[in-house]
């Protein structure tokens, strides 16, 4: 049955797959990092970090909503940029990096619970099978995910971090400790930097095919409706993002003397949860790692195998989806310190290409009238970003010239460039009209 729009209550389930989609294991370590390390800074770090991590993400979905499609958006600056940053992006956030990562975190998280004299590496191959065999399967009928993540998984993750959280809110406080590396400098700025790592920007930008079969699915079909309705759904999850990410940053800044010195916030939420519920506290945070990773997995699989289904028609939805399981089971098996040293570097490379892709396509009514700001503000950001990653993947620590430029110390070299860009491409415009 056609309906104009989503009336709240399935707007709210829709807000809440989408923040199921989102919430994954980054999303659980980084707060509480980054309240520990940055302590009595932790404010303006979590400032910075919620407008990487939440702000930008947000405008993601509004952005491709308003363009259309991903690729739709890049197509604006060549439409074979457009094929091959939107490749990057899903392989990026599914089998490369974010879905391998969805099992390596949360078999890290259920290990200390296994008997000592167990091989690791025995039982991390067949937990691996059996929780992408699940999430495969689970996967199946993208167009139901609002069923599944909107109605069961997703409120049951919230429930379990409302405990955690709450059990920290409401115990006596405890005095912030001095900020840490790389807090101790610019704390606002470095939050920013560390919520690259949530990943959510890229997924922002995928994740609307899968949300707007859901809504077509409950009758609203047509483009203006439709769009409302998925940027509708991305300030809810926003919203739930916001309270949870501080939460969870209140969580590390409380937990100065319960995991002091820790280096992972796993390890922080670990320590809190410990400290308040004893051994209980210890499963309660391995099965909200075990539902925040298995939730991200699901829609992962169900955005790439959608995509490329899509991209390839000769080959259907159900091997594509299977292909990027068995594939990103094969990669979670050499452990997490391995993929998350490749995703520095990988991030670094896209995130700034998608920040300016962002940017424009919330001022498209601008940027259209002047369309070779596109391709030149597109294009330099790529180049800068690019070097600075390739020169962070293989000689760390070397100086390129990249590092002579404004705010290149703050890890945002590319935004100096790209304001010029910005110039060049209206004169260019000028010119050639």
């Amino acid at each position: 049955m056609t309906q104009r729009t989503l009336e709240p209550r399935q707007l709210a389930v829709v807000g809440v797959t989408l923040f199921s989609m989102f919430f994954g294991a980054g999303n659980l370590i980084l707060p509480p990092l980054l309240g520990l390390q940055a302590g009595t800074s932790a404010v303006p770090a979590t400032v910075g970090f919620l407008i990487a991590g939440i702000g930008l993400p947000v405008l993601g979905i509004i952005a491709v909503a308003l363009a259309g499609t991903v690729r739709e958006l890049a197509g604006r600056v060549h439409p074979l940029f457009a094929r091959v940053f939107v490749a990057a992006v899903y392989l990026a956030i599914g089998p490369c990096l974010a879905i391998p990562r969805t099992s390596s975190t949360a078999f890290e998280m259920l290990a200390p619970l296994l008997p000592a004299d167990v091989s690791l590496d025995t039982v991390r191959l067949v937990f691996s099978v059996a929780f992408f065999a699940v999430a495969y399967l689970l996967a199946m009928h993208p167009g139901r995910l609002t069923r599944l993540l909107g109605r069961v998984t997703g409120p049951a993750l919230i429930a379990l971090i409302v405990v955690v959280t709450g059990a920290a809110l409401v115990s006596p406080g405890v005095q912030a400790a001095a900020p840490q590396a790389p807090y101790d400098h610019a704390s606002a700025i470095q939050g920013f930097l560390t919520g690259y790592q949530t990943m959510d920007l890229l997924a922002s930008l995928t994740f609307g095919i899968v949300i707007a079969t859901n809504i077509r699915e409950m009758g609203v079909t047509e483009p203006g409706p439709l769009a409302r309705a998925i940027s509708s759904a991305g300030v809810i999850a926003g919203v739930l993002m916001v309270l949870i990410y501080c939460g969870l940053a209140y969580v590390g800044v409380n937990a100065t003397e319960v995991a002091a010195g820790a280096t992972n916030g796993a390890t922080v939420l670990t320590a809190s949860a410990t400290a308040h519920f004893g051994a209980v506290g210890t499963v309660v945070v391995a099965a909200i790692f075990l539902l925040a990773c298995l939730n991200v997995c699901i829609g992962l699989i169900s955005c790439c195998g959608t995509y490329f289904s899509q991209e390839i028609s000769a080959v259907p939805y159900r091997w594509c989806a299977l292909a990027f399981a068995a594939f990103s089971c094969v990669i979670s098996n050499f452990g997490l310190d391995a993929i998350l040293a490749f995703s520095v570097p990988l991030l670094g490379a896209l995130y700034p290409i998608a920040i300016v892709l962002v940017i424009m396509g919330m001022l498209h009514g601008v940027c259209d009238r002047a369309p070779q700001v596109w391709p030149w503000v597109v294009g330099v950001t790529a180049i800068v970003s690019v070097v600075i990653a390739l020169r962070d993947a293989f000689a760390p620590g070397a100086w390129i010239a990249t590092d002579a430029l404004p705010l290149a110390d703050m890890g945002l070299a590319w935004v100096a460039p790209a304001l010029v860009a910005v110039a060049i491409g209206y004169v260019h415009a000028k010119l050639a009209r």
